[in-house]
């Protein structure tokens, strides 16, 4: 397959279409998640469908003093990328052909949904997302648009404006890719010295140890309620290993499924020690939220949730995050 490299919608709309086509949106700078993401909307798209990667560094989505002029740009080893991972389009235009005429006066707001943990640290940045979002479906025309769960609350913040204002597209959500070690995969990991590195392993680190508290707590609860609340309950508990639980079965039966709070202590733990590093992890934000509007869940919440993490080490910004479900619904 030869991928062709598009740089106006022009362009791209004379292109015949027989069959769906998935864009697959990026800043550039493609590595092995923006290839899953490709060969994810290949199945989707299939032999017949078409495959388009953006590659647009988009400037509204800049804050002051973020890395707008250093951002990596690697079109050619992106376009190598693309056509390894099954595209057939990389659509690549100016700053001019996405905004002509300079900064658009009309823009999508993200609403309290866009000001919360990544929109706080980054004020007007979700704006500025969903406006080069929304003008890229329009200048795109897809059946599908794929983006990584790594950025959980940009894609729900991309499912709803598709949902509120009918956009016609189906949002598909692929999950994080990481490296060996656990780090999710970044353009700006390539930032890192190794000692910083070694520091941003914390980030995830502390995602799985929550999700790991979080699992035995959910078999814990599992297992108190396959047996009646008797001296059975106690013995049972005691056998998992879990004795202070054992010792009030009643506070394990009504204590809420999987416990939010020791899921939000057992990762804060892990970046309490990394602040201690040398390079120090300096934390943003540690959230468990509830994913249809990013809000803090409560220690009742039963459905699915996202533990999120941003931190930087030296001048870098990274953020992870893991899903996770509570009470009856998993």
């Amino acid at each position: 397959m030869t991928t062709v490299l598009l740089r106006t919608a022009d362009e791209l709309h004379a292109r015949t279409r027989a069959g769906r086509r998935a864009v697959v949106m990026t800043m550039g700078a493609l590595h092995e998640g923006h290839a899953t993401l490709i060969r994810t909307a290949r199945e989707i798209a299939g032999a017949d469908g078409e495959v388009v990667v953006t590659v647009f560094v988009n400037p509204l989505q800049f804050g002051a003093g973020e890395d707008l002029d250093r951002y990596p740009r690697t079109l050619d080893a992106d376009l190598k990328i693309a056509e390894e991972s099954g595209a057939d389009v990389v659509f690549a235009p100016a700053v001019d052909e996405v905004y002509p005429g300079g900064e658009p006066q009309v823009r999508i707001s993200a609403g309290p949904m866009g000001e919360r943990l990544e929109g706080g640290s980054r004020p007007g940045h979700f704006d500025g997302m969903l406006t080069v979002v929304a003008k890229l479906l329009h200048l795109t025309r897809p059946d599908a648009a794929l983006y990584g769960q790594k950025d959980a609350q940009q894609l729900a913040l991309i499912r709803r404006m598709a949902r509120d204002l009918n956009f016609g597209v189906e949002i598909v959500g692929v999950p994080t890719v990481r490296e060996e070690d656990g780090l999710a995969l970044s353009s700006r990991n390539r930032y890192l010295s190794p000692a910083e590195r070694r520091t941003a392993l914390a980030l995830s680190r502390a995602l799985f140890a929550g999700s790991d508290r979080h699992a035995a707590q959910e078999a814990l609860r599992a297992r108190a309620r396959e047996v009646p609340a008797t001296r059975a309950r106690a013995e049972a508990l005691s056998a998992i290993g879990e004795s202070r639980a054992a010792a009030d079965t009643h506070a394990v039966a009504k204590a809420a499924p999987g416990g939010p709070a020791t899921v939000r202590a057992a990762a804060r733990l892990i970046l309490d020690d990394a602040a201690r590093l040398d390079p120090p992890l300096a934390l943003d934000y540690l959230a468990l939220v509830d994913p249809s509007d990013f809000t803090e869940i409560e220690d009742d919440f039963t459905g699915e949730a996202v533990l999120a993490v941003a931190a930087r080490v030296g001048t870098t910004r990274l953020i992870d995050n893991i899903p996770l479900t509570f009470g009856a619904a998993s």
